[in-house]
């Protein structure tokens, strides 16, 4: 099997991609396969990929054009198999807006929020919300521009500061609890883990910098709420159209009500990345994660090679 690794590209979580693309890139030629990388910096890695002759390609791609749909549409329109989601699971589950529609429509636990425009009146959000906030773009991923806002007076500061990033914005209720995260590997869960930082929340420097941060696998759960955490997290992807693999991050409050946070289709392979730390803990090493998530690769619009 010849198979390429596509990282980089050009979204804010370019430097997060490249770690992970060379991680698994590693990974994946010392579990035996012929694998090459490719920086997908536009239009000549388009037609490196029309060119290389590869039988499947494992997506590292972050954050915009890699995980929302963009590249699936490309690799599915060149007839390369892939790994994670279609174009559709993609795209819901990188707009954090649209996967908690579906999931309140659905029934599952998320959150209540309220969009922001530069016209939106923070008393009002704050008066249906309560303080302190979170406010986060809609399409963005490791945590960038987001924050907690404390006063209604700074709403607009962070609203602007998200709003850099995403033309959709919006402020989310706090709830003061624990982070967790469950990975998704096909039809199975991980073991959760549990994430705990001095910091106000898990934002991107507790994800790839601090070390501070600590992981919790096993999370500490009973076995009872670990399988309820498992079963959500599963319904969630699912409501989404999520395919292959992905990790669902949940916060739990004081009354231990699970809430879904998001999805993320392509989650990091890094050091620091929780899907590897939970694949260990089930007993598959970083090899072979990475080679099971490149044999999950498929064409998920229906063509030859499709699950």
């Amino acid at each position: 099997m010849t198979a390429v690794v596509l990282m980089g590209g050009w979204s804010a979580e370019r430097p997060i991609s490249l770690k992970s693309g060379r991680a698994v890139l590693a990974a994946l030629q010392q579990a035996g396969v012929s694998a090459e990388a490719l920086d997908v910096d536009g239009p000549t890695a388009v037609r490196a990929l029309v060119d290389g002759g590869w039988e499947r390609a494992f997506i590292a791609l972050h954050g915009r054009g890699g995980e929302d749909g963009v590249i699936q549409g490309c690799l599915e329109a060149f007839g390369i198999p892939y790994t994670g989601s279609g174009v559709l699971g993609s795209a819901l589950a990188m707009d954090k807006l649209r996967s908690k529609r579906i999931w309140r429509g659905a029934g599952l636990p998320t959150l209540d929020w309220a969009e922001l425009t530069p016209e939106t009146d923070p008393e009002a959000v704050v008066a249906r919300l309560g303080l302190p906030l979170m406010v986060k773009p809609a399409r963005e991923g490791s945590s960038i521009g987001m924050s907690r806002v404390e006063r209604a007076t700074d709403l607009e500061a962070a609203r602007a500061a998200a709003a850099a990033y995403d033309d959709e914005v919006f402020a989310e209720r706090w709830v003061t609890g624990e982070e967790y995260t469950v990975a998704l590997l096909g039809d199975r869960a991980l073991p959760a883990i549990r994430l705990e930082t001095p910091r106000g929340f898990y934002d991107y420097a507790a994800k790839y910098s601090e070390q501070t941060t600590r992981y919790h696998c096993p999370a500490g759960l009973s076995e009872a709420d670990e399988a309820a955490m498992a079963r959500l997290s599963r319904a969630a992807f699912a409501a989404l159209d999520g395919r292959g693999w992905g990790r669902v991050d949940i916060l739990r409050d004081g009354d231990g009500t699970d809430w879904l946070v998001e999805v993320n289709t392509v989650p990091g392979m890094t050091d620091h990345s929780l899907v590897p730390m939970a694949a260990a803990a089930a007993g598959l090493d970083f090899p072979a994660l990475a080679r099971t998530i490149l044999d999950s690769a498929a064409l998920k619009g229906g063509g030859e090679g499709a699950a």
